[in-house]
Order: C-alpha cells, then sequence, then structure tokens
C-alpha cells in the first residue's frame, strides 16, 4: 500500500489537504474469513463508525467493513462546516411539514450538533473547531428572507444564535463585495473532518467493534432470519445490518439506490493567507445562496473553497482551474492565489434533499442521503440508529416518516436526468 501522503483514494479524485495535515493514518486489516454478530455495518463513515461504537459500547457485537480505506468517502474529505438544522431552513421546511415535525427535526439537529462536539471533546479527538458561520446571499432579492430567517429561529425554533447582517457588515465580514446581505451564526462551527474521522475509528475499535478496510461488500440478502453480507473474503452472517454507504451504493441495494443519488463536489486548499488578512477575519466558515452552494472558510491559515458551476458526471480534468476561477470571482485580489491541493468527492442527495432512512428488506435499514448536510446529522444517525437497536430511543422514527420519493427515470436515464435538471438550477443561479 502506498504511504499515506501520496494515497490516493479509488472513489475520490486528488489529494486533499486533510490528508496531507493528518500526517499517517491508521491503517486497519481487510475481512479474511467469515464472522457471525449481531450487527454488520457496511460503510466506514461517520454514520456506520457512529453505530458501530454505540452498539459496541452497549454490548453488542458489531462487524463493519469499508470498502476502501476510513476517510476515502465523503466523512473525510468533506468541507467540514456544522451548519444549524437540516438542509432546508426550518421556516421552508416547516411550509411541507408542518411547525411540530419541523420543530422535532430542527431539535434533533441541535443535538447532533452538541453530540458531535461532546463526543470529540470527551474521546479526545482533536477536531480543531473554530466557531462561526456566515450564510450570505448572492442576490439582493434575497435580503427579506435573510432577516425573517434569523427572526424565525429566535422566535418559533428557540435558536438566539443567528443575526441579520446588512450589506456593510456582510462585506466587511468576509473581505468581499460579492455578496448582498447574510446571516450570522455564533451557535455552530467547522471542524477538520478527517481527524473526526480517524479518532472515531479508533475509537469504535477500542470499544470492541471488529472493523475493517478495503473490504467491498458484493452482495447483501435476508432470509431465515438472519441477513448475509458477500466479500470477496468472507460471509458476514448477521440478525441485523446497516447499510450507511450514502453517495457509494452503486449497485450493492436497490432501494436505496433508486432515492439516494451521488453528485460530485470538489474543493481546493490555497497557500497560506498570510498577505491577506481581509480575507474571513472573524475566521466563519461561509455557504452562499446558489442552488450549487458555494462553501469555504479561512482555516489553519488557508481559504478552503468548495463548489462549481455545474454538476456532471465526470470528474474535471483540471479541479484548480474549476476552483480558483470561484475563489477569482469572490476574491480578485486571490485570482491568481496557488491552490496547494485540489480534490473532489461524491454526495449523496434525494429528491427533497432530506435524510432517506428507510428498512429495505427485513433487518436491514438504510440511512443516507445527508445532501450536503452531513458532518454532524450522520454521526447523530449513526447514534440513533445504535439506541434503536438497543431499544433506548425512537427518534430515527422521525427521519423514517419522511416522504422521499424515488429519483425518476429508472436505473438507466436516473442520472443523466439529474445531471441535467442540476445543470439548469446551475445556470439559474447566474440570472
Amino acid at each position: 500500500m502506498a504511504s499515506d501522503e501520496m494515497w490516493q483514494s479509488p472513489i475520490a479524485p486528488g489529494l486533499s489537504w486533510y490528508q496531507a495535515s493528518v500526517g499517517e493514518r491508521p491503517t486497519y486489516a481487510a475481512l479474511d474469513g467469515s464472522r457471525t454478530c449481531d450487527v454488520a455495518i457496511i460503510g466506514g463513515g461517520y454514520t456506520g463508525l457512529q453505530a458501530a461504537y454505540h452498539l459496541a459500547k452497549s454490548g453488542v457485537s458489531v462487524v463493519l467493513i469499508e470498502a476502501w480505506r476510513f476517510g476515502d468517502g465523503a466523512s473525510g474529505r468533506n468541507g467540514g462546516q456544522l451548519g444549524t438544522g437540516q438542509r432546508w431552513w426550518p421556516e421552508e421546511l416547516e411550509e411541507k411539514i408542518g411547525y411540530e415535525r419541523s420543530k422535532a427535526l430542527f431539535n434533533i439537529a441541535e443535538a447532533a450538533k452538541h453530540h458531535l462536539l461532546d463526543f470529540a471533546r470527551d474521546h479526545r479527538i482533536e477536531i480543531d473547531y473554530v466557531p462561526g458561520q456566515l450564510n450570505v446571499a448572492h442576490k439582493a432579492s434575497y435580503e427579506r428572507d435573510y432577516r425573517e430567517n434569523a427572526e424565525i429561529a429566535a422566535r418559533r425554533y428557540d435558536y438566539p444564535h443567528i443575526s441579520f447582517m446588512d450589506k456593510k457588515e456582510t462585506q466587511e465580514r468576509l473581505g468581499s463585495k460579492r455578496f448582498y446581505c447574510g446571516v450570522r451564526d455564533v451557535g455552530t462551527g467547522h471542524v477538520h473532518p478527517l481527524k473526526l474521522l480517524v479518532g472515531l475509528a479508533r475509537v469504535a475499535a477500542d470499544a470492541g467493534a471488529a472493523i475493517f478496510e478495503m473490504t467491498p461488500a458484493k452482495a447483501i440478502r435476508q432470509g431465515g432470519g438472519k441477513v448475509t453480507v458477500e466479500t470477496e473474503r468472507g460471509t458476514i452472517t448477521a440478525d441485523r445490518a446497516l447499510i450507511a454507504c450514502d453517495g457509494h451504493i452503486d449497485g450493492l441495494e436497490p432501494v436505496t439506490a433508486s432515492h439516494v443519488m451521488p453528485i460530485r463536489s470538489f474543493i481546493g486548499a490555497t497557500a497560506a493567507l498570510d498577505k491577506h488578512p481581509e480575507v474571513l477575519p472573524g475566521g466563519e466558515a461561509v455557504a452562499d445562496s446558489r442552488f450549487v452552494v458555494r462553501y469555504f472558510r479561512r482555516f489553519e491559515g488557508r481559504l478552503l473553497f468548495g463548489g462549481r458551476e455545474a454538476y456532471t458526471a465526470d470528474n474535471p480534468r483540471d479541479i484548480s482551474q474549476h476552483i480558483r476561477r470561484q475563489i477569482g470571482e469572490i476574491y480578485p485580489a486571490l485570482k491568481d492565489i496557488e491552490i496547494t491541493h485540489a480534490w473532489g468527492g461524491s454526495v449523496g442527495i434525494t429528491m427533497p434533499r432530506q435524510l432517506f432512512v428507510r428498512e429495505v428488506m427485513p433487518g436491514v435499514t438504510s440511512i443516507g442521503g445527508y445532501s450536503g448536510h452531513g458532518v454532524m446529522l450522520s454521526n447523530y444517525c449513526g447514534k440513533l440508529y445504535a439506541e434503536m437497536v438497543v431499544g433506548k430511543s425512537g427518534d430515527l422514527d422521525l427521519f423514517k416518516s419522511l416522504d422521499i420519493p424515488a429519483f425518476p427515470g429508472g436505473a438507466r436515464m436516473r442520472a443523466p436526468l439529474l445531471f441535467l435538471a442540476l445543470s439548469w438550477f446551475a445556470l439559474r443561479d447566474k440570472f
């Protein structure tokens, strides 16, 4: 195996700055031989590893397999922003599902935020947490929505940490004249995602979970009251199973594959911003109002910038070129800055951008479709799954009750239709 510094994820392009900054990651053996356990888990991201830890801690025998290395998927390569609430603003969600359910989902998201930070503290995982997030409008016509968002959060959702920023404050906090207004959230922040993932794997293993890398699942079946997961070098037989593959479900399980679609997202890390103290002087993370969101933050002295103009099925030949152009639109002084690392990965989305949680066959639960809002929710959903198994909590049922339709077009046309739709929405962002 190549050294960690040069390890190229087989499922995601580019070498990430996160990977370069953590040094050598621990390696875990591949599964070699058949196993029997209470719960089998497919997928070694935040969801799967949290479930493995909490199950093992409760005395449940767990075998978890990851197709590649822990951190190769979105959990180790994402934008690191925690956010607040669900993918939709609470008032938008309220229009669709009513206040009571919207408030319950908001409360779960807040619990997820606290769980992540408490978990890292309690297990001495240094995640480099930085407080603060700005959500900014790329169109002047959005001002009313942003003003109301801050008011509604405090008045209806008991969240007083969001404040409206007018044009002047927005531009001062960003160090850019590109945006018109926004909100500042001092009740959340951003983290180093790969440090969290590496620490989580260690904690799960220490709790007694059997975790294996480089072990793709070839098939999953249910019969005779048991679930079997087939791999190249052994079969896992369990009472139940969790599918936690998100955007990497591929053809493993058809129900999940029809509801959770992978899209590509890309991030670049710049050289040090020593000569540009005006860029995000407060250290907040940023997400803008585009449908194809641009998300960025000043972190460890660099600008980490994510987003693209449109989604396609393929990776760009030069990720840096795309990212640098977008940076230059927001920060003209950085239009020629060096991009030291550029990488991408697959994010699992659903049609309504809400979480997909379903029992896809007897004893087999699938969780995915975090839609770019998964850092804190995926960690918490792994915990909620474990609590469901041992009978401690039914909070996961709130996600199960959401109406998540399948993507149209069937297996053959689903991806082309999605890429056309996303490209259309990306075009609308410009007008």
